[in-house]
């Protein structure tokens, strides 16, 4: 029974990140574009896929991943996302500098560039907070709620992006991905409160 659940768990998994990359490599609007657009478009897919198992990480949801290894993976996941990222404004740059200025400079006239770039340094910021974290001796509580509060800002900040764009990602399988990602973040972070709340309540009893 727990063997079939887990094998259950995954294969939804890996469906949920793999069918939006299949049906974007199905679209017939790759044939009009160059492999450095195309790299970058595949790239910025990936790191949504990511940012479903993010999630799915931290809250201990997946079968198999004990505490300690989840949060091992969900820090080299993160590295995962943030040089997807990268590879995505990298090549993005590459084929049209003026149009990634004007969305750096939140000056563009398409209405998904500034939620992507709100996305983008939201995740940079976290990435560097994980790096500098000891150095700058951030309390565990300090650390949980700017991780926390950029998290938000990275999952809606990346859902509006993609279901704004108007690319090579098919309709459906691109906003069921968005809508898991958005709910399984909205689940970890309830359930994060919970144990929160639990944990102090017990702490409370104790002193007591």
């Amino acid at each position: 029974m727990r063997l079939a659940r887990a094998t259950l768990i995954w294969a939804a998994l890996v469906a949920a990140v793999c069918v939006p990359i299949a049906a974007a490599a199905a679209s017939p609007l790759l044939a009009w574009r160059g492999p450095v657009y195309i790299l970058a478009g595949f790239a910025g897919i990936i790191a949504l896929g990511l940012a479903l198992v993010q999630p799915l990480l931290i809250g201990g949801y997946l079968p198999g991943l004990a505490a300690y290894r989840g949060r091992r993976a969900h820090h080299w996941i993160g590295g995962a996302l943030v040089a997807a990222v990268v590879i995505h404004v990298a090549g993005l740059w590459i084929t049209s500098p003026p149009d990634m200025i004007d969305a750096l400079l939140f000056s563009s006239p398409t209405p998904f560039s500034p939620w992507g770039v709100i996305a983008m340094w939201a995740i940079f910021a976290v990435a560097l907070l994980a790096t500098l974290r000891r150095r700058l001796r951030l309390r565990p509580r300090t650390w949980r709620i700017a991780h926390m509060s950029l998290a938000v800002v990275i999952v809606g900040g990346s859902a509006i992006h993609a279901m704004l764009v108007e690319g090579t990602m098919e309709t459906v399988s691109k906003a069921a991905l968005c809508a898991l990602v958005l709910g399984a973040s909205l689940k970890v972070m309830a359930d994060l409160r919970v144990w929160r709340k639990r944990a102090t309540s017990r702490g409370e009893s104790i002193v007591r």
